[in-house]
């Protein structure tokens, strides 16, 4: 198992926090933030277990999501659907995105 996979599920349990607000808002951006953060993990368990250029396309799909997020909550924020995004949430999805990037060679 990657070590970020339990940061990848940390920054999720983190973003679940906000997703009630953005919902009461805008219910398709707080579904896009959920997909997302679900394509995260999901392109790094399964790339985890794969093999070739499998492995590197799954750790590429997984690379655009943490951004995706990322972009949303910083929507989210813009809008005044939340007060701000915590810094330790960036500083985890940072954290994820440089792992994927060392990953995919990006």
């Amino acid at each position: 198992m990657l070590r970020i996979y339990p940061v990848i599920l940390e920054v999720l349990r983190a973003i679940r926090s906000h997703l009630v607000q953005i919902e009461r808002r805008d219910a398709d951006l707080a579904r896009q933030l959920r997909r997302a953060g679900a394509s995260i993990a999901l392109n790094v368990a399964e790339g985890m277990y794969s093999r070739g250029k499998n492995r590197q396309a799954r750790y590429h799909t997984a690379l655009g999501s943490p951004r995706e997020s990322l972009a949303a909550l910083e929507v989210v924020e813009a809008l005044g659907y939340i007060g701000g995004i915590e810094p330790e949430l960036s500083a985890r999805i940072e954290q994820v995105l440089g792992t994927l990037v060392r990953l995919t060679g990006a």
